[in-house]
């Protein structure tokens, strides 16, 4: 019988080391005069090849006879299938909360296992030594908060107990089964593992559908071996697999639902209505799922724990007290599936519209059942994807290289498309994307790689945002589940579309609506802002900032973070400047031109950096003076420490709920987030000497948190002072410190921005999201190539000439694009648009001239002109220092 490791018709990585042991076995195989014919052209190929190994072919000899997926000159000397660099485990563990499972990229259906992990759990698997709940077929990557979707989990038993369905588990309380450690294995498309009940789960998916694989081991008894105290003995279980479909969410938020089994086909449907996990609504889901591989013994529903044979429909089953674990659904016992290596297939079609679509859904993607085609189909979908950037990882270890593409890969799950599945309106024939989750984090990293790497997908994600203003008032902060997310800052949906306009995103975009929209959120407070748009407007419009102390009687949210809302929605504003620039808008223009300014309003010129280096000791104060700090209704400033809500000091007291002027981060990091007039700010700083200086202190003091994306900005900021080498210190500071390859591999929730961090720092350059801006450091590679989006055989190619494998030199010297000088130290996205070749020298010392003048810093976009009557002094009437110290004592380092 032929392995099922050999079956694909192309190789998975996951299959590799079975099938390069198996390959003399093929030989065997052939007739001898065929076998005679292969081994003379291997041998003539390699006689062939030894004269060149000094060239470095002998290596791509190597790579051909074990991988017939090699070609090309990239990846280790030579472009291998990518995808082997893929690991979709890094993050899955300490709070990075990725899906690791099976997915096409924005893709609807995401099959994997779900833990019982509490607070890890948000995206459904988790490596840790967890028990597994079930296989759900839908969830979110990288999100914070409570677990995400994971609606409607197929959960397996070999057998039951004296062949008594009765005697199986079916509630999510009682049922989760410890994983054979170390048999968790995901790749692109594939997720698979083993549990301790004999049973073995595969899974692949296409659009909207999941597909699954379940394997026994064929024995007619089974013994499930007990790690559970109160079980006295070991349990025989007679071989005759049940599955089970519950209605069930990972955040157990189900309100009503209804199954159906039907006792001749095994086709089992259903629906239900949840809730979001980080946002106010709900949204209804649909489920589809059929099963191939054995004849049918027995069919049935189940309450909790009590199945009941022969009852195949429950309908308005809400999670009331009667069901204490949530848990009801349907069930189907199979006889011995004794063929295909004793497989149960299992085909889930998922909707947000109906059981019909659902059903639709997976018969048209996946009518044959054929696992290996569909998942074959899915890694071309991921190659196509990623293809688009290659890396010439000559003399690069293989974590970083994993650490690249895994990064490169998890930028491309979220937002999913929902395009079809829309179940808020039908009548738009624009492109629906969901889980935005949240812009907050997105705006910084993600969408700015996404208009680079992928400029169709992102146009299509800009086009949706637009319709959801036009059929729901304004533009999402955060959104899920057809819900409205919370909103954690600013507006900064303006942000993502600003950045799309300024580099020419045009296809089927409307940009008058989009113009009206962002103009939405700069003037028309909503209701409910803790939802959408923007709060405080009024005191923003009149006075400049958010007042602390601000009676909002407009609408409704959370009245604290005046500080991190106001820089931000400084920023936004300046975003919308320059769209109204674009479209011609220029009276709005100015006026949001000067809103930008308003972070002004929140500098504290005479605001000392207070801390205690023990609870018990003595007040310090460091050097540093000038913070943001929180501002009342009558003009002074409210002391917050400056350090409050960094990793030392209260780093868990400023999330959405917080009392505090900023969140997720400290007024310390706050006062570096003016992208839009950094020579003011450095100015206010004390000049560039002094601003490196504190930007270095930011770092090495541990204020910094690369856990939220907040961090990202301030590692390359050091560009806008002349001293562009910094930055490339701490990008490789912290990668692969904090980066790397492992399980526990990012510093924080994912969002699918992590990676866009590690991937954009590990290719040379950053954006300065909103504006057309890349900062420029040495990649980490000898060359990067990216496709141009002019097309053709054009590429934006980045090359360092006397690259250093071992990473000593990382400072850029000198730079020519396309053979002339480049003495900037950032790029626009010409370049990646047109296409050349930037091409570095390096060195292991700070260059002297190369992006350090001021002719090659990165623009400010305000001058000296533009502070016309600001006085930071002014209304100045705050805590003296005396009142700073005791406050600081009293609250602590």
């Amino acid at each position: 019988m032929e392995s099922k490791m050999r079956r694909a018709e192309e190789s998975s990585p996951f299959r590799k080391p079975f099938s390069m042991a198996a390959a003399p076995l093929r030989f065997r195989g052939m007739p001898r005069r065929s076998r005679f014919l292969v081994y003379g052209l291997v041998f003539i190929s390699f006689l062939y090849l030894i004269p060149r190994m000094h060239l470095g072919m002998g290596g791509t000899l190597l790579f051909f006879l074990i991988s017939p997926e090699a070609a090309g000159p990239y990846g280790g000397g030579h472009k291998v299938d990518i995808l082997r660099y893929v690991d979709p485990l890094i993050g899955t563990t300490n709070g990075g909360h990725v899906f690791p499972g099976a997915s096409l990229p924005y893709g609807m259906a995401k099959a994997v296992a779900d833990t019982n992990s509490h607070a890890e759990n948000a995206a459904g698997f988790v490596s840790d030594n967890s028990e597994i709940l079930g296989f759900s077929h839908m969830h979110d990557s990288g999100t914070g908060g409570q677990p995400s979707m994971g609606n409607f989990p197929l959960f397996v038993h070999a057998g039951c107990p004296e062949d008594d369905h009765k005697q199986c588990v079916y509630s999510l309380m009682d049922r989760p089964i410890a994983r054979v450690n170390g048999s968790a294995f995901a790749a692109p498309g594939y997720f698979s593992l083993n549990l301790t009940n004999h049973v073995r789960a595969e899974m692949t998916v296409t659009e909207h559908t999941a597909l699954y694989r379940f394997s026994f081991p064929g024995n007619d008894t089974l013994t499930l071996k007990s790690d559970d105290p109160l079980r006295k003995k070991d349990v025989d279980i007679t071989y005759s697999p049940i599955i089970l479909v519950d209605l069930v969410d990972l955040m157990n938020s189900r309100s009503t639902g209804g199954i159906q089994v039907y006792n001749h086909s095994g086709r089992i449907v259903g629906e239900g209505q949840y809730q979001p996990s980080f946002g106010a609504g709900r949204y209804n889901a649909f489920f589809c799922a059929d099963f191939k591989g054995a004849a049918i013994r027995k069919t049935g529903t189940f309450i909790s724990n009590n199945a009941t044979e022969g009852v195949n429909f429950l309908d308005g089953v809400g999670n009331g007290f009667y069901i204490p674990s949530g848990s009801a659904g349907a069930w189907i016992q199979f006889e011995k599936p004794v063929e295909n290596n004793h497989e149960i297939m299992a085909r889930v079609g998922v909707s947000f519209i109906s059981v019909d679509q659902a059903c639709d859904n997976a018969e048209r993607e996946i009518a044959d059942y054929n696992f290996e085609r569909v998942e074959s189909q899915a890694r071309k979908e991921w190659r196509k994807k990623l293809e688009v950037v290659e890396v010439d990882g000559t003399g690069v270890s293989e974590d970083m290289l994993t650490t690249f593409w895994s990064g490169l890969y998890r930028t491309l799950l979220s937002p999913q498309n929902y395009t079809g599945e829309n179940q808020l309106w039908n009548n738009s024939t624009e492109p629906y994307f969901d889980s935005f989750y949240c812009i907050w984090d997105s705006f910084r990293a993600q969408h700015p790689l996404l208009t680079i790497i992928d400029p169709p997908a992102q146009t299509d994600m800009i086009r949706a945002l637009i319709d959801i203003y036009r059929h729901e008032g304004k533009l999402p902060d955060c959104r899920m589940s057809f819900s409205k997310g919370y909103t954690q800052g600013g507006s900064n949906a303006d942000i993502v579309l600003a950045d799309a306009f300024v580099k020419n995103l045009t296809d089927n975009i409307d940009w008058d609506t989009a113009y009206k929209a962002v103009l939405s959120d700069a003037e028309e407070e909503p209701q409910m802002w803790g939802v959408e748009g923007r709060g405080n407007l009024e005191s923003w419009h009149k006075l400049g900032y958010i007042p602390w102390d601000d009676i909002d009687t407009n609408g409704t949210g959370p009245m604290s973070r005046s500080i991190s809302r106001g820089v931000e929605y400084a920023y936004d504003d300046f975003a919308i400047s320059l769209l109204a620039s674009g479209l011609g808008h220029d009276a709005d223009a100015k006026k949001y031109h000067q809103r930008g300014s308003n972070w002004r309003n929140y500098w504290n010129p005479e605001q000392a950096d207070l801390y205690r280096e023990d609870p018990d000791g003595p007040v310090l104060k460091t050097k540093f003076k000038g913070f943001m700090q929180p501002r009342k209704l009558d003009g002074s400033f409210r002391y917050e420490n400056t350090r409050a809500c960094s990793p030392v000091h209260n780093m868990h007291i400023c999330y959405y709920d917080t009392h505090l002027s900023s969140y997720e981060g400290s007024p310390w990091l706050y006062s570096f987030f003016v992208p839009q007039d950094m020579d003011s700010l450095i100015t206010l700083m004390g000049g560039p000497d002094a601003f490196v200086e504190r930007l270095n202190y930011f770092h090495t003091s541990g204020i910094s948190y690369m856990g939220n994306e907040q961090g990202f900005l301030p590692v390359f900021q050091f560009h806008y002072a002349g001293r562009p080498a910094i930055s490339s210190y701490w990008a490789r500071s912290y990668i692969p410190s904090l980066f790397n390859s492992s399980v526990n591999g990012i510093p924080g929730n994912d969002d699918c921005a992590m990676g866009a961090f590690s991937a954009f720092a590990m290719m040379g350059f950053f954006p300065v999201a909103g504006q057309d801006v890349y900062l420029l450091t040495p990649p980490f590679f000898r060359e990067v190539k990216i496709k141009a989006k002019s097309g053709g055989n054009k590429w934006a190619v980045i090359r360092v000439k006397n690259f250093d494998p071992e990473g000593r030199r990382i400072y850029i010297q000198s730079a020519t694009l396309n053979g002339r000088r480049y003495t900037r130290n950032w790029i626009t996205h010409e370049f990646f648009i047109k296409g050349g070749i930037l091409e570095f020298v390096v060195g292991e010392e700070e260059g002297k001239e190369w992006g350090r003048g001021e002719e090659g810093r990165p623009p400010s976009w305000y001058g000296d002109e533009d502070f016309g009557d600001w006085d930071g002094n002014k209304g100045v009437e705050g805590v003296d220092a005396e009142e700073e110290e005791r406050q600081a004592g009293r609250r602590g380092r």
